[in-house]
């Protein structure tokens, strides 16, 4: 059975207009990756949970703060390793500043036999629509017009 995540698409509506918060992933092979990198928030399912549960536990996890009101379903979309993600939208202002993310051990460099500790997300930061398009993984990016589409209905 393929793996399931899922994850919580934040989104503002600013002065400048709609902005979307949007992660990058910590570690060493991220570090010098930008443009098609970020993505949202999420993590697996843990056995028997529901997306939407899992989605708000992660965000908390990675981000440091909870992710409380209403959700949108924003549908699941196959990752090119064949992971099924499913995405919520959640209207909120974090303050990327704030970022307080958990971390995980990796040897590094590889074959050292030395254990290092990097941070799941490194850091986030919001994106008008078409920035976030050039910054999001290209597996994710449907997100993006599923979150306009579905504040154009009048969420």
């Amino acid at each position: 059975m393929p793996i399931t995540s899922a994850g919580i698409l934040m989104y503002r509506l600013h002065a400048t207009g709609l902005q979307v918060l949007l992660a990058h992933p910590g570690g060493p092979f991220w570090r010098r990756r930008d443009e098609g990198a970020w993505m949202l928030p999420k993590g697996e399912l843990l056995p028997g949970e529901e997306a939407e549960t899992a989605a708000r536990r992660e965000f908390e996890e990675e981000l440091g703060a909870p992710a409380p009101g209403p959700v949108h379903p924003l549908g699941r979309l196959r990752q090119r390793g064949g992971k099924w993600v499913e995405a919520f939208a959640m209207e909120g202002d974090f303050d990327p500043v704030a970022l307080r993310s958990n971390t995980f051990e990796l040897e590094w460099p590889p074959h050292s036999g030395r254990r290092a500790s990097f941070p799941e997300i490194d850091r986030v930061a919001w994106f008008a629509p078409a920035q976030a398009r050039a910054k999001i993984l290209a597996s994710q990016a449907q997100w993006l017009d599923r979150l306009e589409e579905g504040l154009a209905r009048g969420w």
